[in-house]
């Protein structure tokens, strides 16, 4: 390696050491590889397949080139790992006494409680959902990451002492004063699971439905579950919209791929992005560049600077039409603006609308109704320093508190969380925190 400042370093959440198992891995070093791999990321075989690698926006090389594929590293040190049987339980060798609940199983969650598992902690993650993974088993597509890398993991984690209690809904099913009675400490990682709507006329037609809804219903299908006919969504011979130009709505592309839908078209309220870095968007800063994911390849058309102003329908009540504008973004005092442009105005036959806008943050009712929690003006909870809520010993980490993030973020912040929680019950700690 010849990077000078290695910048991947500022670049990864997690402060994964890039260099140093790049190196190990170009000297066939593979062993070592994985294990300074795991000193800063618990999960390599996720991010490895799910992370949008700000390392290789930060790359030196990136500079004026193509950035080393870090992330493509990552993933080949982790599978060998697996394959050579190089990962497998190894639990505690002393318990401390202490017990921590932690209420949300997706990356966050998880990664907060094999740091809290290895300190020595009875951990016991609570699941809403029949199964282990939050968004990483519902809400990500079965061709964008296989569950049985999931559940690889977890059956590690479960050999090492972590236990989990699926179909608990923490605040509906057990309260909140009653799992703080029988833990030392409370872990709030239930992600932030209220969607953005579309309040527009029209929008109560059947047939528009919230993406979450529609990938989760397609991976439990994926599990072997069966879904009612009356309450299946599917893209099958279909003229399908999918509104939102992220991962999500990616997401969706994919999967509507693969149930065989007639034609697919993915609306973006923002203008394309450039081809190359922007003069104000320097490196190594995340490169605001126009990307083409692996769904995007297999068809559908993307059609950007577009609003949707309302859907009409059949007399029985379906959606069958969905009528737009183009708009025009300007930035006013700095915040961004949409006008809408003059004679511009256009309508789409469709069969089947998929809103994919993101989330506003945490679900209000039940847990955090039950515990007072106090919330940031974003309307996440709020957390000080140490991770902790305004609740004493009820902690906060992922996007329940950072808002809608990525899967980097989510473990990173899982791992420092587990460190203030580590700190608050035992006066010290020597776990690692990355952010």
């Amino acid at each position: 390696m010849d990077c000078g400042i290695p910048f991947c370093h500022q670049g990864c959440p997690l402060g994964n050491l890039i260099p140093d198992w790049n190196d190990l891995v170009y000297r066939g070093r593979w062993r070592s590889a994985i294990d300074r791999l795991h000193k800063t990321n618990n999960f390599p075989e996720w991010t490895g397949r799910l992370c949008p690698a700000p390392c290789e926006g930060s790359c030196v090389l990136a500079i004026d080139g193509d950035a080393v594929t870090i992330k493509s590293v990552e993933l080949a040190i982790v599978e060998r790992a697996f394959d050579e049987g190089w990962i497998a339980p190894a639990p505690p060798a002393v318990r401390t006494g202490k017990s921590v609940a932690v209420i949300g199983s997706g990356p966050a969650g998880l990664a907060a409680a094999d740091q809290l598992n290895r300190a020595g902690h009875t951990v016991t993650v609570f699941e809403k959902s029949d199964r282990i993974g939050g968004l990483l088993r519902y809400g990500i597509p079965e061709f964008k990451m296989e569950k049985r890398f999931l559940n690889r993991r977890l059956t590690v984690m479960e050999g090492e002492g972590v236990q989990f209690r699926t179909g608990v809904n923490v605040g509906v099913d057990v309260s909140a004063a009653r799992l703080r009675a029988e833990h030392d400490a409370l872990l709030l990682a239930g992600g932030a699971g209220w969607p953005r709507d579309l309040k527009v006329p029209g929008r109560e037609l059947r047939g528009i439905h919230f993406a979450m809804d529609y990938l989760t219903q397609q991976n439990r299908r994926n599990e072997g579950d069966v879904v009612p006919a009356a309450e299946t969504i599917t893209a099958k011979d279909k003229r399908v919209v999918i509104i939102g130009g992220g991962d999500t709505g990616a997401d969706c592309l994919g999967t509507v791929h693969r149930q065989g839908a007639a034609s697919v078209a993915q609306f973006e309220l923002l203008p394309q992005p450039p081809q190359q870095r922007d003069p104000d968007n320097p490196w190594p800063t995340w490169p605001n560049i126009f990307r083409v994911s692996a769904a995007h390849e297999e068809g559908g058309d993307r059609v950007y600077s577009v609003s949707t102003e309302r859907f009409s329908g059949t007399d029985d009540g379906r959606v069958d039409r969905l009528h737009g504008i183009k708009v025009a973004l300007r930035r006013e005092n700095g915040r961004p603006t949409f006008d809408r442009v003059a004679g511009s105005e256009f309508e789409m036959e469709v069969d089947l609308v998929l809103l994919a806008m993101g989330f506003l943050g945490p679900e209000r009712p039940g847990l955090l109704t039950e515990l007072g929690i106090r919330l940031t003006d974003r309307g996440n909870v709020w957390r000080d320093e140490n991770w902790m809520t305004s609740v004493p010993s009820v902690f906060a980490a992922g996007d329940m508190q950072r808002g809608q993030s990525l899967v980097v973020w989510a473990i990173a912040e899982g791992r420092s969380a587990a460190r203030g929680i580590d700190a608050w019950l035992m006066g010290a700690s020597d776990l690692p925190a990355p952010v």
